[in-house]
């Protein structure tokens, strides 16, 4: 298994780079979010890669980022879904994002996505809700608009694990206005928040 290559960038499109490892030329197919990471051709780059075997072809595939790689291997395992969908899915939402439409069950973000129909973005739902561990579906829907500081994003945390949505936990959070008590606990945050 190819875990990771590093070399000179020779190329880069948007889908597909050519990595120059040591004279060896490597054509890796990429999704849009990592061809942004990237840095100019002639400079030495860091892919991670998943090497795909079919009976008629032998493809690697590149990410930027362990979470991408991960995220593209669940989406190999749902049904009807091959590498060449599962790129277009990475290029068309950031993971956290992808993760976020999955935990909610948001099929019309999903389907949104080029080559995705509504069918498609049900059985991704059902095939990888399950798939996603416990704290990555609580980091996806914290979302990035947190109110405050750390306690203030572990607070919403607890109030999306005891089942309120993140938009009624970020209200609920700012309604006790964590910066006027710097003094206060995640646990204290939690209960003033739940009294409002």
């Amino acid at each position: 298994m190819i875990v990771f290559l590093e070399g000179r960038l020779d190329s880069k499109n948007p889908a597909q780079v050519v990595l120059n490892v040591n004279g060896v030329g490597y054509e890796i197919l990429i999704p849009l979010s990592t061809y942004d990471k990237l840095p100019k051709a002639g400079e030495t780059a860091h892919i991670l890669t998943h090497f795909h075997v079919r009976e008629d072809a032998q493809t690697l595939y590149g990410f930027s980022s362990p979470a991408e790689r991960e995220l593209f291997q669940l989406l190999l395992s749902v049904s009807k879904i091959g590498p060449k969908i599962a790129l277009n899915v990475l290029s068309g939402l950031a993971v956290r994002e992808l993760k976020r439409a999955v935990v909610e069950g948001d099929k019309k973000r999903l389907s949104s996505i080029s080559g995705v129909g509504t069918k498609m973005a049900e059985r991704m739902i059902l095939e990888l809700r399950d798939k996603l561990s416990e704290g990555e579906a609580l980091e996806a829907v914290a979302g990035e608009e947190t109110p405050g500081d750390i306690r203030s994003r572990d607070a919403v945390l607890a109030l999306v694990a005891l089942g309120y949505k993140q938009q009624d936990a970020q209200k609920m959070l700012l309604a006790v206005d964590a910066r006027d008590e710097p003094d206060l606990g995640v646990e204290d945050l939690v209960r003033k928040a739940l009294l409002q």
